[in-house]
């Protein structure tokens, strides 16, 4: 049973390669037997011979140089088909490097495939000439003695043929496996420029994706446990304002839990506006910044020249960017008095630059939240500047980029 599993294994592998090898072969030959044309046409313009080479000529040449990209798919699809192997399609800036393939080493290519592609036929009818000898006259084989010792050699010999085709067609196809891949496809540089824009297309869906499930978390929040705590908060205050008989242990809890849901909402919403703001969506990056400047603990000067809203993630960095950096000023700020914040739109760029007047020192190497601000700066392609020097100012720009 494995005797015969391996037998029909190394018969359709033996098939696959056959195949390969015998297609391969009329395309690696077809622009071979072009440019031989070209050359005997050129010879006879050279040489006056013909007054329509010229012509025929240039019809030629023009037919050559459109067959090499159909060459080039048809060598792809060979590959794809018969060996499951993907050769990307090359740039369109090297038409002389698939010339020089189908030129040079398709020749090659094409006479070993077709060497080899013969042996088959060529070694099947020789390990035969025992049997055709039987179809000679008998007369013929009274007066040749010998024959018969000939055509055994014959025979083992095309025995010999067949049997080295399967090794041959093997090796070939793995030295074809190696080289045209390389020579065809595309360049190391063609790969790495489609690998970055592989990666920037993926980042772009996986920054779209987290805004997404961030604005999914705020509407959860907002319309479920907020909406909860405040109707919470509601019961406690009218438990406290109509149950004036109760013990004043039993008031004090009451008072205390209606306290501590109010603290609870206000913390939702802090955390539901740092998340995604529902006036982001409503109204825009002017309107959101121009609420964070209302509530941050310090005076805030905002201004804002964006003559059209940017991208949905492109705002939402920029007012996260804004909200921490506030948050940073209002914390760590040493002496800080106030804060101004500019966002501006230059042309494909917008621009948020943050500036406090506190002492400065702020260092984002040192593993600060300045570390997370300049990674979701750098998410989408922006850039992240930081100037604090020892006794202030501190300004922070952040360049994004727009396109829409």
């Amino acid at each position: 049973m494995k005797i015969r599993t391996r037998l029909r294994r190394a018969l359709t592998r033996l098939a696959r390669d056959a195949s390969f090898l015998a297609l391969g072969a009329p395309l690696h030959l077809l622009v071979v037997s072009l440019l031989s044309v070209v050359v005997g046409l050129l010879w006879g313009v050279i040489g006056g011979a013909d007054d329509s080479a010229p012509i025929v000529l240039g019809i030629v040449v023009v037919v050559t140089v459109f067959c090499v990209p159909a060459l080039t798919v048809a060598q792809s699809w060979r590959f794809r088909r018969l060996l499951g192997i993907d050769i990307p399609r090359p740039g369109w800036r090297r038409p002389l490097r698939q010339f020089a393939y189908h030129s040079l080493a398709g020749t090659l290519f094409g006479t070993l495939e077709a060497v080899v592609v013969a042996l088959i036929p060529v070694g099947l009818a020789v390990s035969l000439t025992t049997v055709w000898v039987y179809a000679i006259p008998w007369e013929w084989r009274i007066k040749h003695s010998g024959y018969s010792t000939q055509a055994a050699y014959l025979s083992v010999a095309g025995l010999l043929v067949l049997a080295a085709v399967p090794p041959l067609a093997a090796a070939l196809v793995r030295l074809e496996s190696q080289v045209v891949p390389t020579l065809l496809g595309r360049s190391r540089e063609e790969d790495l420029a489609r690998r970055v824009e592989d990666l920037t297309e993926s980042r772009a869906g996986a920054v779209d994706a987290a805004d997404a499930e961030r604005r999914r978390i705020e509407r959860d929040l907002h319309d479920g446990a907020q909406q909860r705590l405040v109707s919470l908060a509601l019961n406690l205050g009218i438990a406290k304002a109509t149950l004036l008989d109760l013990p004043p242990e039993a008031r004090g809890v009451i008072e205390a839990a209606h306290r501590e849901a109010k603290e609870a909402i206000e913390e939702l919403s802090s955390l539901v506006r740092g998340l995604h703001p529902a006036v982001l969506d409503e109204l825009g990056l002017d309107a959101a910044l121009s609420g964070l400047a209302a509530r941050a603990p310090l005076p805030v000067r905002l201004r804002a020249d964006l003559p059209r809203r940017p991208p949905p993630a492109i705002e939402a960095v920029a007012y996260f960017v804004v909200s921490e950096a506030l948050t940073n000023v209002a914390k760590h700020a040493r002496e800080a008095t106030r804060a101004d914040v500019t966002v501006t739109r230059l042309g494909g760029i917008l621009r948020v630059v943050i500036a406090d007047d506190g002492l400065g020192g702020a260092d984002p190497g040192k593993g600060s939240g300045l570390t997370g601000l300049a990674q979701r700066v750098r998410s989408v392609d922006g850039t992240f500047r930081m100037s604090s020097p020892v006794g202030g100012p501190t300004m922070m720009s952040v360049d994004l980029p727009c396109q829409n």
